[in-house]
């Protein structure tokens, strides 16, 4: 998911504004574990309501002799406008209270800079807070992973009939034919995630149209990047529709809510899972138990499940409480105080992220600069605005961009070896390309006077890796995040290529009268010289969101994995993991869609009984 402040962070206070609250009368969401039904007994637990939990939870409940509980740190996420409006949702993070607000150490791959880290803290989890965009990902991500854990149901073809599982592709408000821009054939129709292409246009996407028949060879047209192929230039496909957001919490659980065997409760933290005994064959530690605090100082209260407890908390989250719950290297747990229960080193290492650098280009036409017109014309914002409430219709239905474009780094321009290429294979990309009609930064406000569009480059098969480890005993303090970003000479050159490819992009006749020139810092950088232009993405370098691989699967043999290939966590009986921690690699996409496959899967295995070790 992507996160610039986008100018758009001026409606914000208007959307939370109009926050309502739902009456309490829906019985099966608790604000308290004291709230809970007396002496009711769940069969499994979930952590984290975002795309890994509330898929499990959901699918999970639909066995009605399965009682199912469903634990988030953060609160209800119904009738929030700033979450249902797709533009508004870069006003979300980071300083909300849907976000849990963290920052990494210092980078040395950034010049020492920190980096903002938001993750969603909100039912829906980060699916109700990104920015919306829809990628399968490529055939070869997929039977790497297949490859990796010796399981061939993670390859491309057993986990493609998942994703029409989850799908239902609608119209795009505005109706316009949408035949160039997605293969409906290919998708799902009736799932419970909402996907469409952009309901409105931007200012810019004829230009980008016609540079994709200007620069063929360079920028190829892909009309649908979900068909395990994603390389080239195309339609964003989203999760909204309707106009409206299509998170985890509104496709998996809102719908459900009124199953008597599905109870989630908000606004409650998990500070550990609890060993509550040992299997009498194997002698593995059972995790059979959650405890729970709604605040650091409010006291902590156990909850026991007979099945299973899921840990679906995210790739920072998940291995914080593994470690918590003393899974992990006994060294550093000691030093904290906590008892090693398994032994596990690979818990919170292997932290994979995609990096990105916002690129800024004056233009000529005020009005094509449709962020700023948010930003500065009062008017025209509340127009959008009204349009919205009442149509679900207008700009305001889009995400932050209607075009992207998947790409690999030319052979001529390799500079180095098959072996040190991290991508996973010739259909995967190295990098991304996406197009915002205006200033889009992270590290600097637009400037007062101007008009702009971004090519946003991003960096998605990266080589680094970095970590997640414990600050302190407590599941209140942020762990130490170190994605080790630009670690190695590979992501470097890679991310090099991208901010390039952006700029060549613009060369096209298409921007001719159009692009004015480079804004912002970005006008000082020769892009013909490699230092200046690594210069500039380590000013400028920052998360698109998509940690993943702290809890990896590995095969059943392999000791520097977490979890099996059925994602239950290795050295243990009773818990399992469903969530990007687990991804070996980071896939080259946006990882939501990912994570919503997995999460299919795994609740597949979870009703089937399965043990594949």
């Amino acid at each position: 998911m992507l996160s610039p402040k986008l100018r758009v962070a001026a409606l914000v206070p208007i959307a939370l504004g109009l926050v309502t609250y739902p009456e309490s009368s829906r019985a099966a969401l608790f604000a308290s574990h004291a709230d809970l039904p007396r002496g009711k007994k769940y069969d499994y637990i979930v952590v984290g309501a975002g795309p890994g939990g509330s898929v499990v939870a959901s699918r999970l409940s639909e066995n009605s002799s399965n009682n199912v509980l469903l634990i988030e740190a953060g609160p209800d996420d119904d009738g929030v406008l700033a979450i249902e409006v797709p533009l508004l949702a870069t006003g979300l993070q980071p300083n909300t209270v849907y976000d849990w607000n963290y920052t990494t150490t210092p980078q040395p791959g950034l010049d020492g800079r920190d980096v903002v880290y938001p993750r969603g803290r909100v039912l829906g989890g980060s699916s109700s807070i990104n920015l919306m965009i829809w990628t399968w990902s490529s055939q070869d991500d997929f039977n790497r992973y297949a490859t990796v854990s010796g399981d061939n149901g993670w390859s491309w073809n057993a986990i493609e009939p998942y994703y029409k599982k989850i799908e239902q592709v609608v119209a795009p408000t505005d109706h316009h034919d949408t035949s160039n821009e997605i293969n409906i054939s290919i998708h799902g129709t009736n799932g419970p995630v909402n996907i469409t292409t952009p309901n409105a246009p931007y200012p810019i996407d004829s230009r980008v149209n016609a540079t994709l028949g200007e620069l063929s060879d360079q920028y190829p047209y892909n009309r649908d990047m979900n068909s395990g192929n994603p390389l080239g230039v195309g339609w964003t496909q989203s999760t909204y529709g309707n106009g409206i957001r299509s998170s985890a919490s509104s496709s998996y659980i809102r719908p459900f809510i009124s199953r008597p065997n599905l109870d989630v409760l908000v606004n409650t933290v998990v500070t550990r899972v609890i060993k509550t005994g040992r299997d009498v064959l194997t002698g593995l530690p059972i995790f059979s138990g959650v405890e729970v605090a709604q605040s650091k100082t409010s006291s902590v209260f156990a909850i026991n499940a007979t099945k299973e407890v899921i840990l679906s908390a995210g790739a920072i989250n998940t291995p914080q409480l593994l470690l918590l719950s003393g899974i992990g290297s006994s060294s550093p747990l000691a030093a904290l105080g906590i008892s090693k229960v398994v032994d596990s080193p690979a818990v919170g290492q292997h932290l994979a992220d995609h990096i990105l650098v916002t690129n800024q280009f004056t233009i000529a036409d005020p009005e094509d600069d449709l962020l700023e017109n948010l930003t500065r014309n009062a008017t025209f914002t509340n127009e959008l605005l009204t349009e919205w409430v009442t149509s679900k219709q207008g700009q305001l239905g889009n995400g932050p961009s209607n075009h992207v474009g998947w790409l690999r780094v030319p052979e001529d321009e390799q500079t180095w070896t098959a072996a040190e290429d991290a991508s996973a294979g010739p259909t995967s990309p190295h990098f991304e390309l996406l197009f915002s009609p205006g200033f889009v930064s992270t590290l600097e406000a637009a400037p007062a006077t101007g008009s702009f569009m971004t090519v946003i480059s991003v960096l998605v098969s990266p080589s680094s890796t970095g970590s997640v480890t414990l600050a302190s005993s407590s599941a209140f303090d942020s762990p130490l995040i170190d994605p080790a970003y630009l670690n190695t000479s590979f992501d470097t050159q890679v991310l090099r290529a991208a901010i390039r490819s952006g700029a060549n992009f613009l060369t096209a006749s298409a921007w001719d009268g159009f692009i004015t020139g480079r804004s912002g810092s970005f006008v000082d950088v020769d892009l013909t010289s490699d230092e200046e232009v690594d210069a500039w993405a380590r000013s400028q370098g920052t998360t698109i969101w998509h940690p993943t691989g702290t809890a990896r699967m590995g095969s059943c043999t392999d000791k520097t994995s977490v979890v099996d290939p059925d994602l239950r966590v290795k050295g243990t009986k009773g818990l399992r993991v469903v969530d990007a921690s687990v991804l070996p690699y980071i896939p080259a996409a946006h990882p939501q869609a990912v994570v919503y496959a997995f999460a299919e899967r795994a609740a597949s295995l979870i009703k089937a009984g399965r043990r594949y070790c």
